[in-house]
């Protein structure tokens, strides 16, 4: 049997489950593969930024690697822009809800607002209040959303920096992907 037999869920079995189960682990289990052949569609149309949201992601990466960043903050450093080409007015949104059942908390804080912390830096060109970070000065990952937007995000724009390629970051993607989701159950058994 390949597939479940049931039409509604209240008709379902526990060896449905344990079949459903097999064939979500073996896609979970690809998903570090699915979120770089994404990263691979920001290339290209730059915006009108001095590059690509390809080569972005790439140089924020590289930037943080270089700095001593821990494997998962350089992975976030890297898929910190997965959501733009999806949606780029809530793409900060899009990352952390991605990456957010395999890193740590204040981490899925630090991407869900970097937007918002990145604005320090341009936001007073909108008519917007630059400050608007400080509101979470008390917050335990404000820190490090800080170091990340004004060390590595906000200056990774330079068409002659000398960027690492991708192939220097894909195992530490599939490291990090590859942990048990926060709050995973253990797989159905199936009875037979």
């Amino acid at each position: 049997m390949n597939q479940a037999t049931f039409t509604r869920f209240d008709e379902s079995t526990r060896a449905d489950w344990a079949l459903i189960d097999a064939h979500f682990q073996h896609y979970q289990n690809d998903a570090s593969r699915r979120v770089l052949e994404h990263l691979l569609r920001l290339k290209g149309d730059t915006h009108g930024y001095p590059v690509d949201r390809y080569e972005h992601c790439l140089q924020t990466a590289t930037r943080a690697l270089e700095a001593g960043a821990d494997e998962e903050t350089v992975v976030c450093a890297l898929l910190h822009d997965i959501g733009d080409d999806l949606a780029p007015a809530n793409h900060a949104e899009i990352a952390a809800a991605i990456l957010e059942p395999f890193i740590d908390p204040l981490n899925v804080w630090m991407i869900r607002h970097h937007e918002l912390f990145q604005g320090y830096h341009y936001r007073a060109f909108y008519g917007m209040d630059p400050h608007a970070r400080e509101a979470y000065r008390d917050h335990p990952a404000y820190a490090r959303t800080v170091r990340f937007c004004d060390e590595w995000d906000q200056c990774a724009f330079d068409p002659d920096y000398p960027t690492r390629p991708l192939e220097d970051f894909i195992p530490m993607v599939e490291r990090v992907m590859s942990r048990p989701p926060f709050g995973e159950t253990t797989s159905v058994e199936d009875p037979a």
